[in-house]
């Protein structure tokens, strides 16, 4: 193997493993949803300062207006893409979260197509409606939640929204090609601290030490290090093994989530979040669902 392919390689692998532990973080804070975004965004802007200026990406005529509205405006979708997705864990669980979270892909097919003209082909369709099975799988299992059934349900919109917005993001993103990759996270995480402000509790600060462990590690280690390692991985590797290393992040949160929390997936459960990602992967790594009968002569 090349190089600079098993560096990158390595890089995917660690930012994704990082991802997966997000959830844990993010729980174990004890801190209000809107606290913990808030403090992650405060930490890994500095962070994110901190790295730009080593790479020199703090020079004046980096950025145009344009560019620099743009990045605020993803920064916008990114931190409420946060706040959803954290809010789903206690809700629906970590796995459960992540994996609906993985429909992403499908509604940035769909925003591309209404705002880019990007073409929506019959296969992309049918891996669509292979996750949208999964979905259902998902949904249907609410029964077995007891009397949690409700907020599990809300759970899985409060996931479904998250990915809406990140596809969002990665729509705008794509119209900053050739702006540094951490300028960009930077910008976005300084428009969190600027948006959560006037939410965040300064009056309650965590008192317990794991509480501020919990959310410098978001900051420092699933922001900074995290955006680090996936932007340098992104640019050393092909397209088709980034998208499948991407998928370590939701088998690492599944398996943080039955290792930290205990949380157990029922079977219904495992055949959606499997169709979920078996259909996120199929249409990012191109597969064809085309059945092909063999002739025999």
């Amino acid at each position: 193997m090349d190089k600079t392919i098993r560096r990158g390689s390595f890089e995917m692998t660690a930012a994704m493993l990082i991802s997966g532990t997000i959830g844990w973080f993010v729980l174990v804070s004890g801190q209000p949803v809107l606290d913990v975004v808030f403090w992650r965004c405060l930490f890994g802007a500095g962070t994110l300062l901190l790295i730009c200026a080593a790479f020199g990406f703090l020079r004046p005529g980096i950025l145009t207006r344009t560019t620099f509205l743009l990045a605020v405006v993803s920064g916008v979708a990114i931190v409420g893409n946060w706040v959803l997705l954290f809010a789903s864990y206690s809700r629906a669980s970590i796995a459960i979260g992540t994996a609906v979270y993985n429909v992403q892909p499908f509604m940035l097919v769909g925003l591309a197509a209404l705002f880019l003209n990007e073409k929506i082909t019959a296969q992309k369709l049918a891996w669509l409606g292979v996750s949208f099975l999964g979905m259902l799988a998902i949904v249907s299992a609410h029964s077995s939640q007891g009397e949690s059934g409700n907020d599990y349900l809300l759970g899985i919109a409060l996931a479904l929204g998250a990915a809406f917005l990140y596809a969002i993001a990665a729509l705008i993103i794509k119209r900053l090609t050739g702006t540094p990759p951490h300028l960009i996270a930077l910008i976005q995480v300084s428009t969190g601290v600027l948006l959560l402000a006037p939410f965040a509790h300064f009056s309650a600060l965590p008192q317990a030490p794991s509480a501020w462990a919990s959310l410098v590690t978001l900051g420092i280690v699933h922001t900074g290090v995290m955006y680090v390692l996936l932007y340098g991985a992104i640019q050393k590797l092909p397209t088709a093994l980034t998208g499948a290393l991407s998928f370590i992040y939701p088998i690492a949160a599944i398996f943080v989530d039955w290792f930290a929390f205990g949380h157990r997936l029922a079977p219904l459960q495992w055949i959606g979040v499997a169709a979920i990602l078996l259909a996120a992967a199929g249409m990012q790594q191109g597969w064809s669902l085309k059945w092909r009968r063999t002739v025999t002569q």
